[in-house]
């Protein structure tokens, strides 16, 4: 029997499920192509800040035109209700924002943004937010000695949030977990 010999309550029912999975043939089609656009690890890719979201996490143009999240790698900065978030995002902001900065891609994250270390002129950003005192080493993620020197450097000469109260220097992970 073809669809136009159905009576038509029939006939709506399948129209709508034909429309249902094509709506999800095409979100799940969607979902791999993303999978298979993320760059290999070890990729080094060039393009301008477009947006600082906070303080370990910018939005990167690429040469090729498309707009990347990127996760700031082995650190972790103030969450936006935590002291010292807004110097944070400022002091990264100052430093790259409108700038042709390079990203190697270290991981992905389960949020789908590229995990990664910036340079701007050969200098490595992460580890200057630091040894400024913009953020934390995070130890989780960080398995490089150099980056914990330079945070009890931070640390020693009381630079960025090393000067707050010792009641408000909260890193941002114990943070997250209350």
């Amino acid at each position: 029997m073809s669809l136009r010999k159905l009576p038509k309550s029939d006939y709506c029912e399948r129209v709508k499920l034909k429309s249902l999975h094509l709506t999800i043939s095409g979100l799940l089609l969607l979902c791999a192509l993303s999978a298979l656009a993320q760059e290999p690890i070890g990729t080094v890719l060039t393009g301008d800040v477009v947006k600082v979201v906070d303080g370990d996490t910018l939005h990167v143009l690429t040469q090729a035109k498309e707009q990347l999240k990127i996760r700031l790698a082995e650190i972790d900065t103030p969450e936006r209700k935590q002291p010292y978030y807004q110097k944070s995002k400022q002091a990264l902001a100052d430093r790259v924002f409108r700038e042709t900065i390079d990203v190697e891609i270290v991981d992905w994250d389960r949020y789908s943004r590229a995990v990664g270390k910036i340079s701007l002129n050969g200098e490595h950003i992460n580890a200057w937010m630091v040894a400024e005192g913009h953020a934390w080493v995070y130890r989780q993620y960080s398995d490089d000695p150099k980056m914990l020197v330079l945070e009890a450097e931070a640390q020693k000469n009381k630079l960025g949030l090393w000067s707050l109260p010792e009641s408000e220097k909260i890193p941002p992970w114990e943070w997250r977990k209350n």
